[in-house]
């Protein structure tokens, strides 16, 4: 009984040992397993931690080529505000150099008619030069102002005195005392005129 008893005995610890040594097996298996889990757990946060530090780098660098664009944008407008500015200065400069140039030729006439001895033609050298003058100015678009007959407008003309007179009718303009001129259209000095009551 003793040997069934010892043999069964032997039996069941072989029988027992093959199962730890089995049980032992699974466990290695499921520890690597969960090994493999563990560093593939392990290694995703870590790709994942790459990708998001490579995204903020990749985001720094279109916002360094925006900075960048802006830069040269500014820098293209503020030359561009200094050469108009410097053109609008030359323009105001040298706005007046042709009738200036055509002018001198009327004030040399001036200096040749005051060199000679008044006489018989000197009237008629400076109607030549007046003639000339005007001439110069109306082609700078200088207009006079016609007044005289004319019903009185405040926009061009200027009223300093008011007199009776049967010549014109009442509100027209009756004397030119100063010359009225418009400039391409624009009053730069209106008419110096007396008004008929």
């Amino acid at each position: 009984m003793t040997e069934k008893t010892e043999g069964i005995k032997i039996e069941d610890a072989a029988a027992d040992q093959p199962l730890e040594q089995e049980d032992a097996d699974v466990s290695e298996t499921t520890g690597d397993a969960e090994d493999i889990e563990n560093t593939e757990n392990t290694e995703e946060p870590a790709e994942e931690s790459a990708e998001e530090t490579e995204a903020p780098a990749e985001a720094a660098e279109p916002a360094e080529a925006d900075d960048a664009k802006y830069l040269r944008l500014l820098a293209e407008f503020q030359n561009y505000k200094k050469r108009t500015e410097k053109e609008k200065t030359d323009l105001y400069s040298y706005a007046n150099e042709k009738i200036m140039t055509e002018l001198l030729e009327v004030l040399d006439n001036f200096e040749r008619a005051l060199e000679q001895e008044a006489g018989d033609g000197f009237k008629e050298g400076m109607e030549l030069i007046f003639t000339q003058l005007t001439n110069v100015l109306t082609k700078a678009g200088l207009a006079e102002i016609t007044a005289l007959g004319e019903d009185f407008d405040p926009n061009v003309h200027n009223a300093v005195m008011a007199e009776e007179t049967e010549e014109y009718e009442s509100g027209k303009v009756s004397g030119v005392m100063q010359k009225g001129y418009t400039l391409n259209g624009k009053v730069i000095r209106p008419s110096m005129v007396k008004v008929a009551n």
